[in-house]
């Protein structure tokens, strides 16, 4: 489709200012929790992305009534009138979202019954939902397969349980979350994953009425509570998308001020951008006060305007350094002198954006080894899943296919820093994570038109 393309006249520094909104990885899971409670929910400073969108709609195939609220970005969800939905309506969302898995435990929880369809999202390699079932199942939640997807029951109610991952996976720590709050009894979750989106989600959960406590050593304690209310809450900021943009602002030599971005959740990344030689400013917001506007504080980045340095980087989950993190940030490492590693340890299939940064002028080799110590989910299993960047290198424009939302958003920045006439296609997979994204590269001066 022409309209789905963008070109991008590349070699202009970005410089501005834009704004992040509340994170997409916690947005989507919060509206899935406003299923629980028995009174409505409003969620504020809501992006307006493509996965806003699907959650909606799942949540309206389910008797939700989702309708934005009196200030912008605030968004007011309903669940008095919960109810089952068919396999085919569902099935309309299965291929644009991870999401309908978890809305398993709160729909056993209100209706006793849910379905998981064949489930979407980027193709940056299989994310089993096998502990997903074996979860819900140790719950007591019975699963019948079928070939539309998977039919669960609850006939005697969800008990609460004790649960270890191999791997502190967010999604299925998530879902243990969501089916824990109302299950009859103590949940005790080891191994947990504990980003900052997860522990927005259980401020989220605790506000609605749970009793969740998270003990050191990645152990996540749920009491069991009879019922849920809604809440009131304003997620933390999309820390991916101010990390991309400040990797934009070091790809083209320019500065770029994210309003929204907050430190607390991007130390990791800032360490990083500062031993590259990205420079950073940190504005925290300041009050208001009778007659003064309050001013919103963030994160501004620029590039130092010498030259960059090669780092080895690994990444894990937190407080690692983040796999979404990776590709927009090697991206400005082909812009940097020496001999950068990047060791991918969550994600097995994640190297693949590397192929069109090459045809654009990059020096960028992928090995099957483990280049770095982080232990690894898939080392000796034959994956590519280290690259080795050579730089700085000169890019030059190219036509380029998005495969999936991160990579897409490194396509984009890759044209924008190189010489020539770029054309990207597939761009709307952006619009999943990236509110506005046209318009705010406008706001820095990008060169950017629609076909």
């Amino acid at each position: 489709m022409t309209d789905d393309v963008l070109t991008v006249h590349g070699g202009t520094p970005l410089r501005g200012q834009i704004r992040v909104r509340g994170a997409k990885n916690l947005v989507s899971k919060a509206m899935v929790a406003a299923l629980l409670g028995e009174s409505p929910s409003r969620l504020y400073d809501v992006p307006r992305i493509r996965d806003v969108e699907v959650v909606s709609g799942l949540l309206e195939l389910h008797g939700v009534k989702v309708s934005a609220g009196a200030d912008d970005g605030e968004l007011v969800m309903d669940p008095t009138n919960v109810e089952e939905a068919s396999t085919d309506e569902i099935n309309v969302h299965a291929g644009s979202s991870r999401i309908p898995i978890l809305f398993c435990g709160p729909l056993l929880h209100r209706v006793g019954r849910a379905f998981i369809p064949d489930l979407g999202g980027c193709h940056i390699g299989p994310r089993p939902i096998d502990f997903h079932i074996q979860a819900l199942r140790e719950f007591g939640a019975i699963v019948d397969k079928a070939p539309e997807g998977m039919h669960l029951s609850a006939p005697n109610g969800l008990h609460g349980t004790k649960l270890e991952l191999p791997y502190p996976s967010v999604g299925a720590t998530e879902q243990v979350l969501l089916t824990a709050v109302r299950a009859d009894g103590v949940t005790e979750l080891r191994n947990a994953a504990i980003e900052p989106e997860i522990i927005d989600l259980i401020c989220v959960l605790q506000k609605m009425g749970a009793i969740i406590t998270v003990h050191t050593d990645r152990v996540i304690e749920i009491q069991g509570v009879p019922r849920l209310h809604g809440y009131q809450h304003k997620p933390i900021p999309d820390r991916i998308e101010a990390a991309s943009w400040a990797a934009a602002a070091l790809a083209t030599k320019g500065e770029i001020e994210v309003l929204g971005a907050r430190q607390a959740d991007m130390m990791t990344f800032l360490n990083v951008f500062r031993s590259i030689g990205g420079e950073f400013e940190i504005t925290d917001a300041r009050v208001a006060r009778p007659g003064v506007t309050g001013v919103e504080g963030g994160i501004k980045f620029w590039h130092p305007g010498h030259e960059l340095q090669a780092v080895a980087l690994e990444t894990d989950v937190h407080p690692g350094f983040m796999t979404d993190w990776q590709q927009p940030l090697v991206v400005a490492l082909t812009q940097a002198r020496g001999l950068s590693i990047m060791h991918e340890t969550v994600y097995e299939q994640r190297l693949g954006y590397t192929q069109a940064l090459n045809q654009m002028g990059a020096t960028i080799q992928v090995y099957r080894d483990c280049l770095g110590g982080t232990p690894c989910r898939f080392g000796r299993r034959n994956f590519k899943h280290s690259a080795v960047i050579a730089g700085p290198s000169k890019l030059h424009a190219a036509d380029l296919e998005i495969p999936d939302l991160r990579a897409g958003f490194s396509h984009l920045i890759a044209a924008l820093a190189a010489e020539g006439t770029s054309r990207v296609y597939g761009v709307d997979l952006i619009n999943r994570g990236y509110e506005d994204f046209e318009g705010k590269l406008g706001a820095l001066g990008a060169l950017v038109e629609r076909l």
